[in-house]
């Protein structure tokens, strides 16, 4: 019977591409892995998002100056959100539509705390329209409930209202267009309103009060 005789050279050939053969799964299945693991330490981090932005220091002297807002050229039923000492504004040019939705009775029915008793807003917002010009409405984007930030739905969504609001995708609370908390949602409060002034009708000045008010921001009940 004939011998195959194999070199040193030839046998370690062939076991390094055995251990190769081996090896390759195991490599993509770690390479898997970590793309996984990438993917969720991403999606984790847009979800933590707005708490690590609460979690930023707000007591530079930079973060207390006023912040100016064009809306000369916001349509209505549009929203532009801006940053504010760290937190998103929602900026939101209500409709003739919209306005009349805020003022049904119907809806105030259904809201938690339809004529802003709790503090969440500056003396000369606590009206039906929560702003200084109805037009215009001017909210912190932060849900009272654990700090999400809600998503903005123009159009009706099956929360009572016939201009549609705020829906936070975490828990589910739901704000009118004036930032008002729905009854049954787990948010206790209605969205903040921060701090401003309108020195023309087209500029919003964040952070800063009209002339002769005077409102802390950090007296609201929450954020």
């Amino acid at each position: 019977m004939p011998f195959l005789l194999v070199s040193d050279r030839d046998r370690k050939r062939r076991m390094e591409n055995a251990s190769d053969t081996h090896a390759a799964p195991g490599g993509r299945r770690n390479f898997l892995g970590l793309v996984t693991a990438a993917t969720a330490v991403a999606g984790a981090g847009a979800c933590l998002w707005p708490f690590l932005q609460s979690l930023a220091p707000r007591d530079s002297a930079a973060a207390h100056l006023p912040v100016d807002v064009d809306i000369s050229a916001l349509p209505p039923g549009q929203q532009i959100v801006v940053t504010w000492q760290g937190r998103p504004v929602f900026i939101t040019h209500r409709t003739p539509e919209a306005l009349a939705s805020l003022q049904d009775t119907a809806l105030t029915a259904r809201l938690r705390d339809g004529q802003s008793r709790d503090l969440q807003q500056p003396p000369y917002a606590a009206n039906w329209h929560r702003s200084i010009d109805p037009r215009y409405g001017v909210v912190v984007g932060i849900c009272t409930h654990l700090g999400c930030v809600p998503a903005y739905r123009p159009t009706p969504e099956g929360n009572g209202s016939t201009a549609g609001g705020y829906a936070c995708p975490c828990h589910g609370s739901r704000f009118d267009l004036a930032g008002r908390v729905f009854r049954g949602a787990p948010a206790p409060y209605n969205l903040p309103v921060p701090p401003y002034s309108m020195p023309s009708p087209t500029l919003i000045r964040l952070g800063e009060n009209p002339t002769g008010q005077e409102f802390d921001f950090s007296t609201i009940l929450q954020l």
